[in-house]
């Protein structure tokens, strides 16, 4: 999936969020969005993935405007993972899962596609366990799963490791770029962790709503001395 924003800007009260922002995200790319809280990072996820619509300019998928009228259609294969998790205390980690196809007629059975996804993020013995009795890095793993319970096209993470240690923040970095490649997504990363950052295969940093720079990650370690160990 190609996501293009043509002359975007976001206004919210007392806050320019994005300014006539140009971004070309290429099919299958994975991009990580630095800066500094403020800079407009979220913002940017939440346009591209339908939750928010922009004050001026244009947000294209496959090089199609996202109208009004394509929301919930491009919403349903766009994947979001979020720093605080967002499960539901009372559901089991399969149930949770499953939870954003339970509403919708699906023509696969979702028991198979629930555990599918538990095994792709190991873990495949813990189906029945409630939130409370999983471990921080295992809550995001569930988080991970239920983003891709309707195959999406899409991945947007918005601070994913923001709530984990930087052992268990890099496990689940390497997950992500893992689910990226074997389904064939496309996935924007925001992060203030350079080591995430240097992980995906482009680093965009926003300033102020502006994109202040644009680097291509090859190898990563050169887009950490960029980057300056970049932490806000």
């Amino acid at each position: 999936m190609r996501v293009t924003l043509r002359e975007v800007t976001r206004h919210y009260p007392g806050l320019t969020a994005l300014d006539a922002v140009d971004l070309e995200v290429g099919d299958g790319a994975s991009v990580a969005l630095t800066g500094p809280s403020g800079a407009g990072k979220s913002t940017v996820l939440h346009l591209a993935g339908g939750m928010d619509r922009p004050d001026q300019g244009v947000v294209e998928i496959d090089g199609e405007e996202l109208t009004a009228r394509r929301l919930d259609a491009h919403r349903r294969r766009t994947g979001f993972v979020f720093q605080r998790f967002h499960l539901l205390p009372a559901l089991t980690a399969l149930d949770n899962v499953l939870a954003p196809v339970r509403p919708r007629r699906v023509d696969f059975d979702r028991r198979e596609r629930g555990m599918e996804l538990l095994t792709a993020v190991g873990l495949e013995g813990r189906a029945q366990a409630l939130p409370s009795e999983l471990s921080g890095g295992q809550r995001q793993r569930v988080a991970i799963a239920r983003a891709l319970v309707s195959r999406p096209k899409l991945l947007l993470a918005d601070e994913p490791t923001g709530n984990l240690d930087s052992a268990t923040g890099r496990d689940i970095v390497d997950l992500l770029l893992d689910l990226r490649e074997r389904f064939g997504m496309t996935m924007l990363l925001a992060t203030h962790d350079a080591e995430v950052a240097a992980s995906c295969d482009r680093i965009i940093r926003l300033q102020d709503g502006r994109i202040t720079a644009d680097d291509t990650v090859a190898p990563a370690a050169d887009a950490l001395d960029r980057l300056g160990g970049y932490r806000p």
